[in-house]
């Protein structure tokens, strides 16, 4: 996840950085610039249309499905952010499961055995998770036609063993029942939090929500010069670029951050906040 500053007004707008979307948009603003300084040639060099031409009305049609395709791309964003906002609050929850955990086993464990054994495990759930969520074939589970063979899932066989080790300690009375059915209630929400970040890895937008937008931002930018010429002359060129940027931006950036568990810039830091549980856990117990 990127550090920074939000109040840096000067860094945000004279910076590229390395995940912003106008570098990953160059070639296809390259492309809509070229096609729209051919739509102006042939309009005012070659076709020489006169003013009041049917074409110059083309604009009307931007004019009402401007507002449409706000309304989409606002509530493609909000949907996008949701999902990363969810990811962390999944993920600030096993931060606290897992203190919690390492609380309560500290005040009633007295092996240091025991101790050792609970301060390498816990830990290893969220580092192992984190891995999980980051594996692409995490997200094609719920695929149809894709099989995984000899697809073990690590971060259940993590809860199977704390889950051992608590029968283990209560078998052995080194526990009472009462205290079993604590631990276990934390052990449980460890269970619960990878299957909610799993909700979300393996639940990607609709297909058909996802196309239809990217659709309607390409064709409604490749009519924007055929109406706009008549204004702008061969400064539509410049204008339909900046149109395309702004709403391409908008839908890369939701693509983005709507998987947090990834590789981007954007995504969630879940290798450090694993670091993090480690640390805390070694110090409780």
């Amino acid at each position: 996840m990127i550090s920074y500053n939000p109040k840096d007004w000067i860094t945000f707008i004279f910076r590229f950085h390395k995940a912003d979307t106008f570098r990953q948009l160059i070639p296809m603003m390259l492309f809509i610039g070229l096609y729209a300084a051919a739509i102006a040639y042939l309009e005012i060099e070659y076709w020489v249309l006169p003013e009041n031409s049917h074409v110059k009305n083309i604009s009307i049609m931007h004019g009402m499905l401007g507002f449409v395709i706000s309304l989409l791309l606002v509530f493609r964003t909000n949907t996008a952010y949701d999902r990363w906002w969810e990811g962390r609050k999944i993920w600030g929850s096993l931060v606290n499961n897992s203190r919690n955990l390492a609380l309560k086993l500290s005040a009633i464990l007295t092996e240091e055995s025991d101790r050792a054994f609970f301060r390498k495990i816990i830990p290893s759930y969220a580092s192992i998770l984190n891995k999980h969520l980051k594996n692409e074939q995490t997200s094609k589970q719920l695929f149809d036609g894709v099989v995984l063979e000899h697809h073990n899932h690590r971060p259940n066989q993590v809860a199977k063993i704390l889950f051992y080790k608590i029968n283990e300690l209560y078998m052995s009375k080194k526990i009472t029942g009462d205290q079993l059915i604590i631990l276990n209630h934390e052990i449980q929400s460890f269970t619960d939090i990878c299957g909610a970040c799993e909700r979300i890895k393996n639940t990607p937008i609709p297909y058909s929500y996802s196309a239809f937008i990217k659709k309607f931002i390409f064709f409604y930018v490749m009519t924007l010069p055929f109406g706009y010429v008549f204004n702008l002359g061969y400064y539509v060129i410049p204008v339909v670029i900046f149109t395309f940027y702004v709403l391409a931006s908008l839908e890369l950036i939701a693509e983005e951050i709507e998987d947090p568990f990834g590789h981007d810039a954007n995504d969630l830091p879940t290798k450090k906040i694993a670091e993090n549980i480690k640390r805390h856990v070694e110090e409780l117990l």
